[in-house]
């Protein structure tokens, strides 16, 4: 038994995960490259290996003629007979090779093969055990700063973190610990090259997964993500128990849940709303924390048109437009919001009153939940004032964010 060879053997399994039968099948190929460069040719050169207990041996199969011409492939009968005492000219004998014999460039260039052949598989262990982790994320330390690009290390490989997949304002610190999303994996010669993220809506997914037991099984499902990277980021939730408020189970007990993922993200603003499949109400949940009056969607030409509040517009539309635009990546529709008054001069409203079914018209009271009838949604002064000449009586609330104002017609 070749113990030494066994003991290293088990070793490089444990620490580079390379097999054994790819370690001795390096060891059979790095034996034949040596004999080849001992006696110039190899292609009648045979290696045995016993797995069981690494004894190796090398022989050579060499015809038995009375005139040697190539003592690589040809035998005398005088030495065949040593070998065999019934050998004969022409027939085949195996004749033992020791490895000892072999010239020092013949053994450097065989330890050179054994090594090329662990390099490639330890490689390709790398490789294979990165790329089953791609669309997920991992933790990982920063492990120095190159410029705009930051390398983390994420165990047994580095991942590169580029300017394009830093959120703006982060700044990084060498051992700092932080999570990264695998963006890509390739492999190229000097090993697995590892792409990682830190703005791709794909990070909030897995946080979420891992901070909240009801996505990570199943029973609440994330639809739909829309993110500014630093910024803001809405999702869009929806339960398959009707047990289960999804929303609910993503903030968690007194927000727990929604805010470790938020310090992962050093505060970054997260906005869940409930999913639903009539794109109306999707959108009307989407513009959330503004309050909607209506929304007209076409579901074909996918755009809509929605309309708040005069004094909801800015909130509508947010600081730079931010919170319609992710509205509108969250939902997939182009969006046109319009103040009420907007609405009202340019006749769109009453048009859509006209046009549109209830399920695809929408208009809200204060708590911004309950569907309301078009005459309940359109009451103004100026309806108050039509009332008044056909002796009608009609209210409407006006929600404000100082307070309400209310308007009721006189008999």
């Amino acid at each position: 038994m070749n113990r030494e060879l066994m003991e290293a053997l088990d070793i490089l399994e444990k620490e580079k995960n390379i097999s054994k039968d790819t370690l001795l099948g390096a060891i059979e190929q790095s034996l034949i490259q040596a004999c080849k460069n001992h006696f110039g040719k190899a292609d009648n050169v045979h290696v045995t290996i016993d797995p069981e207990t690494c004894d190796f041996s090398v022989y050579a199969e060499r015809i038995v003629t009375d005139f040697v011409e190539d003592p690589a492939l040809e035998i005398s009968l005088i030495d065949a007979q040593k070998i065999n005492a019934n050998a004969e000219e022409g027939d085949t004998v195996r004749v033992q090779i020791q490895s000892k014999e072999f010239g020092r460039i013949a053994t450097q260039n065989a330890k050179n093969v054994i090594l090329q052949k662990i390099r490639e598989e330890e490689r390709k262990v790398l490789y294979d055990q990165y790329y089953g982790q791609e669309k997920e994320v991992v933790t990982g330390i920063v492990q120095r700063i190159m410029g705009r690009n930051v390398s983390v290390n994420l165990g047994k490989a580095d991942g590169m973190l580029s300017e394009n997949e830093q959120v703006k304002g982060e700044e990084f610190h060498p051992t700092e610990r932080i999570k990264v999303y695998i963006l890509e994996v390739k492999d190229t010669p000097k090993g697995p090259r590892i792409l990682v993220s830190r703005t791709h809506p794909g990070l909030v997914k897995r946080l979420f997964e891992s901070e909240v037991a009801e996505v990570r099984d199943g029973t609440v499902e994330i639809k739909s993500i829309a993110r500014e990277a630093g910024s803001r980021t809405k999702i869009a939730v929806w339960s398959n128990d009707p047990d289960v408020d999804p929303v609910g189970a993503c903030v968690g007990m007194n927000g727990a849940r929604v805010n470790a993922i938020v310090e992962e993200l050093r505060g970054e603003k997260i906005d869940i709303i409930n999913w639903d499949e009539n794109p109306a109400i999707l959108i009307e949940n989407a513009l959330s924390p503004a309050k909607v009056i209506a929304v007209m969607a076409d579901p074909d030409e996918k755009t809509a048109l929605v309309v708040v509040p005069d004094y909801q517009l800015s909130l509508a539309i947010g600081k730079e437009g931010q919170n319609a635009r992710l509205a509108a990546r969250l939902t997939g529709f182009k969006i046109d919001i319009k103040s009420e008054t907007q609405a009202r001069e340019s006749g769109e409203l009453y048009d859509y009153d006209d046009e549109y079914e209830d399920d695809e018209y929408y208009g809200e009271e204060e708590n911004g939940q309950e569907t309301v009838s078009e005459q309940e949604a359109e009451v103004t002064e100026e309806a108050s004032e039509e009332a008044e000449n056909t002796e009608a009586d009609e209210q409407a609330e006006v929600s404000a964010e100082s307070g309400e104002e209310e308007y009721e017609g006189e008999n």
